[in-house]
């Protein structure tokens, strides 16, 4: 869920530019840097960027993130007055999956700015513009067809199921499929009816990157209303061209002074070590720190990737708790054109494939009043499978199907050829392997503990380990500064207050979660007559 509400400068510690870091030297007579907590941010993490550590310094803190979690929770440890501590990031600026580029052309010749990953959010006079999912446009194989009635169709029904799902969790009646949400409430397209199908994506898969057969009904529900009825049901794109990193970038200058020491860009982790006594990070140039506690916020594609190595390994509850949880993929496409031959007006344009589900289904026009007005640029989204397919093309092949598409939504238009074109492949980044997460069926509020729970002195943090706001870099925000108020109560020897709460040492997990069958009820009342277990030869 790129597509957050304002973020009460959430955000903080996402970015922070080249210019405040430390590039270390090589280590010398194998020493390891010290400090108190090392905070890890991006193995190879979304946007982040790391620094080697320079050698021989011992910390009591380290931190490796993607988002925005690595920096709020060094400013969670300054906070609390614990200023030893180290931020290692894999890329050369901070923010994670919160990042831009320079696309296309304006007249002046200078570049437009996009956001790549995150879109949505308000602070620091950046620059935004209200997203109404009022203005759009249907299309399909003929072009112009207005089915935009189906839009009020499937949302009467997910009211329907959203307050099903609060009934559910509240009576802890079994979760099901979002899709079995949606059907019993009265939303069941068919697999060939293509315009609700294209209806259905905008309204679901569009925010949760996975589609309703692979999302939990229950956490679904539970995320959508906690982040949109909690803090705003609006959002805000932003266009500004510093970036919706900027944010995290102010927020970072709270805590960290320019050329400080303690931010290592461009420094890749490859194992980490752990133990009752500490933890040692070890980074790809051969150098190490040295800390007395860890904060970890790879991405849960990272950690599924088994991008670094842990030793000892992760337990098998922590492993299993990575291995249940979803990664989605959000695939943003843009291309610029010498005219806007689209209606300028409208925001949104979905398109209804005749064959296919997700197959560029939504268009969003940067060119009109509010955006980068005149600037000619439009991007289509894709999720999920079709992202995995287009990251394994050639930009021209994907140019190629989305200018043949556009050529079916207009077809008295002469549509002429892009003059630029790009798209990131976000699960082949290595400091990423993904775009966010997801809560899929089958698991629980404590599978999910599972995978936020520290092991030892090594605690994780991130948008995953978010039970409400998974998906979210708000989710992230908390997170991190959950996680570096435990820490920091751990440095001073005393308990954290979370939520108002005392919470004295770690965060709680379970060695093993039960299912609702006992073994007993296998039986032929229940159409299980025979016994599934057999000797091995």
């Amino acid at each position: 869920m790129y597509s957050g509400c304002s973020l009460l400068a959430a955000v903080a510690a996402l970015s922070v530019q080249s210019s405040f870091a430390y590039v270390a030297r090589a280590p010398r007579h194998g020493e390891c840097k010290k400090t108190k907590v090392a905070i890890l941010c991006g193995k190879r993490g979304l946007g982040s960027v790391e620094t080697p550590t320079p050698p021989g310094r011992a910390t009591s803190g380290s931190a490796s993130g993607v988002l925005a979690d690595g920096p709020v929770c060094q400013r969670a440890l300054s906070n609390s007055s614990v200023s030893d501590f180290v931020i290692i990031e894999y890329n050369d600026r901070v923010g994670g999956r919160v990042t831009q580029t320079n696309f296309g052309r304006k007249k002046d010749g200078s570049p437009y700015v996009v956001e790549l990953g995150a879109n949505w959010a308000q602070k620091y006079g950046l620059k935004n513009t209200f997203s109404d999912y009022n203005s759009i446009l249907t299309y399909d194989e003929s072009g112009y067809n207005n089915y935009s009635s189906l839009l009020a169709e499937y949302q009467a029904a997910w009211d329907k199921a959203s307050i099903k799902a609060g009934r559910m969790l509240a009576d802890n009646i079994q979760d099901e499929t979002a899709r079995a949400g949606l059907s019993l409430a009265g939303w069941n397209p068919k697999h060939s009816d293509m315009h609700r199908q294209a209806v259905e994506w905008w309204s679901w898969d569009w925010d949760a990157a996975l589609t309703p057969e692979e999302s939990s009904l229950i956490f679904g529900a539970a995320g959508n209303n906690l982040t949109f009825n909690q803090f705003s049901d609006q959002n805000n794109m932003v266009i500004d061209p510093r970036g919706y990193r900027h944010i995290i970038e102010q927020e970072s200058r709270t805590f960290l002074g320019p050329n400080d020491r303690r931010l290592l860009l461009k420094t890749q982790v490859t194992n980490i070590t752990y133990s009752d006594d500490g933890v040692t990070v070890h980074t790809s140039d051969g150098s190490c720190i040295s800390a007395a506690y860890a904060i970890c916020t790879f991405s849960l594609g990272v950690l599924q990737n088994e991008a670094v190595g842990f030793a000892p390994p992760l337990p098998e509850w922590k492993r299993t708790a990575v291995s249940k949880f979803s990664m989605g993929t959000y695939t943003k496409l843009f291309m610029q054109f010498n005219e806007t031959f689209w209606p300028g007006d409208t925001q949104y344009l979905l398109y209804a494939s005749p064959t296919k589900r997700g197959y560029f289904p939504m268009w969003e026009s940067l060119s009109g009043e509010g955006f980068l007005r005149g600037s000619n640029i439009l991007f289509a989204t894709v999720t999920g499978d079709e992202s995995y397919r287009l990251e394994q093309q050639t930009d021209e092949q994907t140019k190629g199907e989305m200018m043949a598409v556009l050529r079916q939504m207009f077809p008295n238009v002469t549509v002429p050829e892009p003059t630029a074109f790009l798209y990131p492949r976000w699960t082949s980044t290595p400091w990423a392997y993904g775009s966010y997460s997801n809560w899929p069926i089958g698991t629980t509020l404590e599978m999910h503990q599972n995978l936020r729970a520290n092991t030892g002195r090594l605690w994780f943090a991130g948008e995953a380990t978010s039970a409400e706001y998974f998906g979210f870099v708000h989710g992230a925000w908390f997170e991190g500064v959950e996680a570096g108020a435990h820490v920091a109560a751990l440095v001073q020897k005393r308990c954290a207050r979370v939520h108002n709460v005392g919470q004295c040492g770690g965060r709680p997990h379970y060695d093993e979660l039960l299912g609702t069958s006992a073994l007993e009820e296998y039986n032929a009342l229940n159409g299980w007559a025979v016994s599934s277990f057999y000797r091995s030869s």
